[in-house]
């Protein structure tokens, strides 16, 4: 059977009130960094999911009142009559390509931060604001409540002269107006607004109502609802409230967008929600209580899967954020039978620590995403090679494996070179440790997509030297040799490393990575990287029965998690499994037996018992191969680049990043490169 007909009911179109979708693909909003501020790359970015089958596909929030600024995060703005035309660019870049184009307007009351308009913050109750900047929003009087309605009246008719085919209420995540006003943890009210259910529902069935009448039989409505706040008897539950609020709205929208609150439980990572589909079971009562057809999420990346979601009348559409985001090109390549080939989303929410950021979006899986419209970057297509016919890449982690494919895709005979015994590099090794397993999509999608062509040879087992490097006559040259973790303490907190006494069990991550274990007694972990891979590791030893200390100079466990939607969970699971947490503590010398560790506020130093230390600290850049190559008296090279953690050590994404920017950039003009480089988007200097 082939793919178009074992997927079939997957391309069958579907009507949403007054439009039809092409297929059952639904790009669900998603934030991205670009928003108001690079609407040319947002618009880009959107046409490249239409491009790539996603009948429909959504902007991210639009702010629809400066009293919802969110500033410094780049969403999208719908404030007056001016945003239009940068809105007008996605939509008409997203209905060239055959899909619907869809807008979220958000009301985002005390979730909101209003740091450039300083407007009052807005929400149902007296609520402090969700973050720790120390400001308060009033509660709602009915003249602001009537306020907020013209606003999101007036945001629906911009949207439909904007082009949108679909335009949202938004009541999810516990990030809008309309969702503050249906959780009691939010809505004290004692009028009209609050109180009862039915009562607490009635902003939202105002909205829908006045969003229909502004948009009349052109555009479709939908409602995205959070359904479940994951917080038990403490919140609203899909079975319980959750259910009456489907119940009461049922066929007031054109279409039900479900999933669960808050934003780190509905974009969860695999490491603590390994499943696809992981939201099903908090869903599946919708379309038994309503005619509308449902899009639902939960990282769904099998197409098996999808289609046994609609058959069994579960969903409708198969929703997508993070999927889309890994392979724009999915529902094509699943119509087109070519299912190993899509990039499936890993789970790590490098795509939501941009946001965090306020930097434009990137991609573990896919670094051509949030480069449409800078570098004219396209994740299926390639500029041929040029006059070069050969290159040696060195080094199969994630910068050797991208770099290696781009170029064997660009038509060079690629030779690639590994020391060890199998492909992979670090993406093999910490895909081994407790709750990184689908990381390894990485290198698989990768070494797949190599052993299916002809041009490529892969070797492992080789380590080469220079000497071995020149007489293999091949000319372009590219290191991605990595780096491996340093055993000397040397890190943020101590930048000539640490004390370390003879005879003291010294561990790096990649021994434990390896399969080494330590010796008996306490492992004192001491994370000084503040990334994720401290935090892993720990968990990951704690998981062998062993009592771990885990010492950080850092407030926090693995502080970069905040970003990436996962630092509550990582905290909670150390402390669920006995893990012993030292905050605020740097490592000043360690013994036989014993660690020293120093406040870093007091510099009162303390002793802790330990059998061994692991010491995740920082990496050194393996460059002996490129320093000998460098060093040629009569080099035989035309090309050598050091590419991926051996020339910035970093995320899996930025390795990953900079071999597919070396494979591109290569017999390119350094001067066009320059160009592309340093392309942007200038706000307008016009007098307003």
């Amino acid at each position: 059977m082939s793919g178009a007909d074992q997927y079939s009911v997957l391309f069958a179109p579907v009507k949403i009130g007054p439009v039809t979708a092409r297929n059952r693909f639904y790009q669900v909003p998603h934030c991205n960094g670009l928003g108001h501020l690079r609407p040319q790359a947002e618009a880009a970015m959107r046409a490249m999911k239409a491009e790539g089958g996603w009948a429909v596909v959504s902007t991210q929030e639009a702010e629809i009142h400066p009293t919802s600024d969110l500033s410094p995060y780049s969403e999208n703005r719908i404030w007056d009559d001016r945003d239009i035309p940068a809105l007008r660019l996605i939509t008409n870049a997203v209905k060239e390509k055959g899909s619907l184009a869809a807008i979220q307007l958000a009301h985002n009351g005390h979730h909101a931060q209003n740091h450039l308009s300083r407007a009052p913050l807005l929400a149902p109750s007296e609520l402090a604001l969700q973050t720790a900047y120390p400001k308060q929003a009033r509660a709602m009087d009915k003249t602001d409540i009537r306020e907020f309605r013209k606003w999101h009246r007036a945001a629906a008719r911009r949207s439909r002269e904007a082009g949108f085919n679909i335009v949202y209420v938004y009541a999810g995540h516990h990030m809008t107006l309309p969702h503050h006003f249906l959780l009691p943890q939010f809505n004290d009210r004692t009028d009209e607004y609050g109180g009862s259910l039915e009562n607490r529902v009635r902003l939202t069935r105002e909205l829908l109502e006045e969003t229909r009448e502004e948009v009349g039989d052109d555009c479709a409505i939908a409602l995205r609802f959070a359904v479940d706040e994951l917080l038990g008897t403490d919140g609203m539950q899909a079975q319980e409230e959750g259910r009456a609020v489907v119940e009461l709205l049922a066929e007031l929208p054109d279409l039900w967008d479900v999933n669960v609150a808050d934003w780190s439980n509905d974009s969860a990572t695999t490491r603590f929600e390994p499943r696809d589909g992981f939201q099903t079971s908090y869903i599946e009562f919708v379309k038994q209580v309503t005619s509308k057809p449902v899009v639902g999420v939960g990282r769904l990346t099998s197409p098996d899967l999808m289609v046994s979601l609609v058959k069994k009348g579960i969903l409708d559409f198969i929703g997508a954020a993070r999927p889309s985001i890994a392979d724009p090109f999915l529902p094509n390549k699943i119509k087109e039978g070519r299912i190993e080939e899509i990039r499936e989303c890993i789970g790590c929410n490098i795509c939501v620590s941009s946001d965090a950021l306020g930097v434009p979006i990137r991609c573990t899986q896919n670094p051509t995403m949030g480069e449409e419209w800078r570098r004219g970057w396209h994740p299926e297509i390639i500029e041929n090679r040029g006059k070069e016919e050969t290159a040696l890449v060195v080094g199969s982690g994630p910068a050797g494996l991208e770099c290696a494919m781009q170029l064997a895709r660009r038509g060079y005979e690629v030779t690639l070179a590994e020391a060890k015994q199998e492909l992979g590099g670090r993406v093999l090794q910490e895909s081994g440790l407790a709750g990184l397993s689908a990381w390894k999509r990485v290198t698989d999608h990768r070494i797949y997509d190599l052993q299916q062509r002809g041009n490529v040879q892969m070797f492992t087992d080789s380590r080469l030297s220079a000497s071995d490097v020149v007489e293999l006559g091949i000319p372009n040259v590219f290191l991605a040799t990595g780096a491996p973790w340093r055993r000397d303490g040397r890190g943020k907190s101590a930048f000539h490393g640490i004390s370390i006494s003879s005879g003291t069990q010294v561990f790096t991550p990649d021994d434990i990575m390896s399969g080494v274990l330590p010796g008996g007694g306490p492992i004192l972990v001491y994370d000084d990287d503040q990334a994720y891979l401290g935090g892993v590791l720990a968990d990951h030893l704690a998981q062998t029965g062993r009592e771990i200390i885990f010492v950080t100079p850092a407030s926090m466990v693995s502080p970069f998690t905040e970003l990436t939607l996962e630092q509550t969970k990582v905290q909670r699971s150390l402390l669920e499994k006995g893990v012993r947490l030292v905050m605020s503590h740097t490592l000043a010398s360690v013994a036989p037996g014993t660690a020293n560790v120093q406040c870093v506020y007091t510099a009162r130093e303390h002793a802790i018992e330990c059998g061994s230390v692991v010491l995740v600290t920082q990496r050194m850049r393996e460059t002996d191969l490129y320093d000998e190559l460098r060093g040629l008296s009569e080099s035989p090279l035309t090309k050598l680049d050091l590419i991926g953690d051996a020339a910035n050590p970093g995320l899996i994404a930025d390795a990953v990043y900079s071999g597919h920017m070396a494979a591109r950039n290569f017999e390119r003009d350094a001067g066009d490169i320059d160009r592309e480089f340093f392309r942007r988007e200038i706000v307008s200097l016009e007098t307003v």
